[in-house]
This record gives C-alpha cells, sequence and structure tokens, in this order.
C-alpha cells in the first residue's frame, strides 16, 4: 500500500462569507456546515484511509494556535503545520510542502486539498483519490474535476482529453479554462467533457518540483529560500519571511497545471461545494418545507428560500423570501440571495474606511482561550475572559491603563507585582497602571472572569510582554 501524504492548505481569508469569516477567523476554521469546522471536516473525512500519512498543513502565522487546537480536538496530530508569514497564493505553499515531503523521500505521494471545502459523498471522494494516486504513480500530476451539475458560471472548467494509458478513470488533460459566460457554461455541462476545477490535486513532490524548476524556478527558488532559513517555534516550521515575502504571488495552476504536459484529470461526482457564498451554504443546508434555512434562534412568519444565521440573539422575519441574514455580535448584514456574491465589496469598504469589522469578532481567540468586549466607553471598556486549565497569559504591564478583575467561575492565580495570590468565585483584585502581572489558570476547568479597564489608552497593542510561553513578540 502506497502511503499518501495531506497537504492541507489554511490560508484563505474568505471575505465573502462575512461577517462571520473575517481575517483572524476565516471560513475553514468556522462550523459552517456541521459541528465541526470545515478543516476539522477536510482532515477528518481522510480518517478511514489506512494509506493516509498525518497531514502537513501549511497556514497563515496569525492562525496557528487556533489550527493546532482544531486538531487536538479531533485527536489528529500534524505531521508538521508550516506557518506562511504572507499569503503568496498556491503556488509556494505547494512547493515549501513539496520541499519538506521530497527530503524524506523524492517520491512521496501528496494529495493537495484546501480547508474550506465540502465533500458530500465520502465513499467517491476516497474512490477518485485512489485512482489520482495510479496516475500520479506513473509521473502525472492529476487534478480532480468536478462533474458539472449545473452551468456554473463561478468555477473554471478543465476539458478531458483521451483515457489514460493504464490508468482507468483517468483522463489527458486537453485544457483549462477560465469562468466562462452563462451560454458557454451551458454548452461545456451538455458536452459532458468537461468538468468544474475543483482546486484539488495529487502528485509526487518530485515530479511537481521538476515541473516547477521548469516553468516557474522564480517561485521554486524562493520557496526552498524560506524553508531552508525556517525556524522551529514550539509545534510549528516558521518560514523566513524575508525569503517568502519575496516569493512572486501564484497560484497553482497558473504556475504550473495550465502549462505541464504531465496534467490528468480524474472525474468524480461526490457532492462537492467550495462555499464561495452565503447562497453555497443555502444550496447544501437542510431546508423547512418553505425552503428556509436556519440556524440559531430563529422565528419565521410567512417566509420562503431564505437563509438565516444567528449567533447571539433571536432573528426574526416576516413576509420576505430570498434573503441571506447573518448575525453576529457587531453585525448584521442582510442581502438578497442573488447578490451574495459581492460582500467582498463591503469587506473592502470597511477596509478602506480603516474600520475593525472585517478584522476581528467581539470574541477575540487567543491560543490561552479568548476575551469578548462586553461594554466601553470614554476611558474605560470592560471584557469577559476565558482561560483554559493549564493555561497562563504572558507576563506584562501596561503604561495607560490599569485592570480590576473580578472571578466568575474557576480558580485564578494571579501575579501582581511582586506578589502571587489566588482567587476563586467572587474574589477579585485590582491590578495598577505601569505594574507587571500575570493571569493563570491552575485548576481543571475553564476559568471565567470580568477585565475592568481604565485609562487613556485601552488599545490592544499598549502590552508589554516580558515572558511568554507563546512566544509571541
Amino acid at each position: 500500500m502506497t502511503t499518501i501524504h495531506p497537504v492541507i492548505l489554511s490560508g484563505g481569508s474568505g471575505t465573502r462569507l462575512w461577517p462571520l469569516s473575517r481575517a483572524a477567523l476565516p471560513k475553514q476554521l468556522l462550523p459552517l456546515a456541521s459541528d465541526r469546522s470545515l478543516l476539522q471536516d477536510t482532515v477528518s473525512r481522510l480518517a478511514d484511509m489506512p494509506e493516509m500519512a498525518a497531514p502537513l498543513m501549511v497556514c497563515n502565522v496569525e492562525h496557528r494556535f487556533m489550527i493546532a487546537e482544531q486538531m487536538r480536538q479531533i485527536d489528529t496530530a500534524p505531521h508538521a503545520i508550516v506557518l506562511e508569514p504572507a499569503g503568496r497564493n498556491t503556488a509556494p505553499a505547494i512547493a515549501v510542502a513539496a520541499l519538506m515531503l521530497s527530503r524524506a523521500n523524492p517520491d512521496a505521494l501528496m494529495l493537495v486539498l484546501p480547508a474550506d471545502h465540502l465533500i458530500g459523498d465520502v465513499a467517491a471522494f476516497h474512490a477518485a483519490i485512489r485512482t489520482a494516486a495510479e496516475a500520479a504513480g506513473k509521473g502525472h500530476l492529476a487534478t480532480f474535476g468536478i462533474v458539472a451539475a449545473t452551468p456554473e458560471t463561478g468555477y473554471g472548467y478543465i476539458r478531458k482529453g483521451a483515457p489514460l494509458p493504464g490508468c482507468a478513470g483517468a483522463y489527458q488533460v486537453a485544457g483549462f479554462v477560465e469562468k466562462p459566460d452563462l451560454a458557454t457554461a451551458q454548452q461545456y455541462v451538455g458536452s459532458g467533457e468537461y468538468f468544474w476545477n475543483s482546486g484539488m490535486f495529487l502528485f509526487r513532490a518530485a515530479d511537481f518540483l521538476d515541473e516547477l524548476q521548469t516553468l516557474r524556478p522564480d517561485i521554486l527558488e524562493a520557496s526552498r529560500a524560506a524553508l531552508d532559513a525556517a525556524i522551529p517555534d514550539l509545534d510549528f516550521v516558521r518560514l523566513d519571511p524575508a525569503a517568502f515575502e519575496a516569493c512572486p504571488s501564484e497560484s497553482v495552476d497558473y504556475a504550473v497545471m495550465e502549462h505541464t504536459r504531465r496534467a490528468a484529470v480524474v472525474p468524480a461526482d461526490m457532492a462537492w461545494n467550495d462555499i464561495g457564498a452565503w447562497s453555497a451554504l443555502w444550496e447544501v443546508a437542510d431546508k423547512d418545507a418553505q425552503g428556509n434555512a436556519t440556524r440559531g434562534d430563529v422565528m419565521l412568519e410567512n417566509a420562503c428560500n431564505n437563509f438565516v444565521r444567528a449567533e447571539t440573539r433571536m432573528v426574526a422575519m416576516l413576509g420576505v423570501s430570498d434573503l441571506v441574514v447573518v448575525e453576529t455580535a457587531d453585525v448584521v448584514l442582510v442581502a438578497n440571495k442573488d447578490q451574495v456574491q459581492d460582500v467582498k465589496k463591503l469587506v473592502d469598504r470597511l477596509k478602506a474606511e480603516k474600520r475593525c469589522e472585517h478584522l476581528v469578532h467581539k470574541q477575540v481567540h487567543r491560543p490561552w482561550g479568548w476575551y469578548e468586549g462586553i461594554d466601553e466607553g470614554e476611558r474605560f471598556q470592560v471584557k469577559r475572559i476565558m482561560v483554559k486549565p493549564g493555561e497562563k497569559l504572558s507576563l506584562q504591564m501596561h503604561h495607560h491603563r490599569a485592570e480590576h478583575w473580578i472571578v466568575v467561575s474557576g480558580t485564578a492565580s494571579v501575579t501582581c507585582g511582586e506578589a502571587t495570590m489566588l482567587l476563586t468565585e467572587n474574589q477579585s483584585t485590582y491590578i495598577p497602571l505601569g505594574t507587571t502581572h500575570r493571569l493563570e489558570n491552575p485548576g481543571k476547568v475553564d476559568l471565567h472572569m470580568i477585565e475592568v479597564q481604565s485609562g487613556s489608552y485601552l488599545g490592544e497593542d499598549d502590552i508589554v510582554r516580558f515572558e511568554d510561553i507563546y512566544r509571541r513578540s
């Protein structure tokens, strides 16, 4: 049995699923279609394949602790978690993974998967992987072509060529086609010769690197330099920032797949969806008799064909249809279902206006737990803080604010200056401005606290760290 190494690409931002997906918590880390995140589902659907090795994750450096925690939650120990200092699209990310795997075994088979896809027919997915592995073993760069059920204009297409000799179920690639207009897409689907481009691949590490050397040596050189200068950081591999940021930003399709003569396509009918917009989630969700898909506290009356997601409070809708409504603690999105592809325009406006709603939620995740803004005003703000058992915040100091901590549940070990104290439920303490302090949870259950900050400046960048077990600067 030939071992296959999953390479999970988790660097996207998912702006079309705003306001739930944000830069600090993108869509692949969210439970959008099940109780697990899209990333967890991506890894878990490989669990029943004995030929699968531990996954190699490539992700944004800012998401490292959340990804490590999500893998722990599903009892998965990654082969490595590689940290990108900046987004450079898929070709450099795959190149780094291929270089890592090839140093142990140049013939290592790589299964490259985005972290944010849905696959409904897992058995068909597994069958397609095994067909693609057979093609890859013969030196081909295999991609997965999704059997097109409808004439979609939002996908690129792959045209199949002649059957691949000695590999039943795989075909040579006759060409890649950009996103077509509707009439062209209808012709593609009717012909039976075109498939949606899934962005999933399977090939030998050495074969991919050979093609990259021929087609885009600049990408290969920069990726190799970034990996050669990488440093270990806890359980992560931190790529060299200068080398990686100097790498051209290019997709693997443009860099390699559209130009190589070794491309093969494996058609797959596996209920695939790349969740590119809120309307895609409506399509795959369970619906009521009126076509409404809901999650959370939702009340509907005389409403049909809506997608409604309520995160923090009740959403009531009366006499409306074909809407997408997404409620979070700080934003409510209301859109026509046929306009949700333009959600990115709202995100672009938030960036231009230097707002923060596209960056973080009210609840902000940290490696030790999370904090959530409750209230704020002139010279004060109130936060709720959760610290996981055995975790602790950095030893730190603030120049502009003092803090009052109140334990709601659990046990807190507090360092304040030279003193250390143990606080339990309903006890509190005061951290004066300019005093070195640390918060730790020595117990077996989550620690929940209320923090009241007061001072002339309350920004998160007013933190001077002296010690930090997570090695944050």
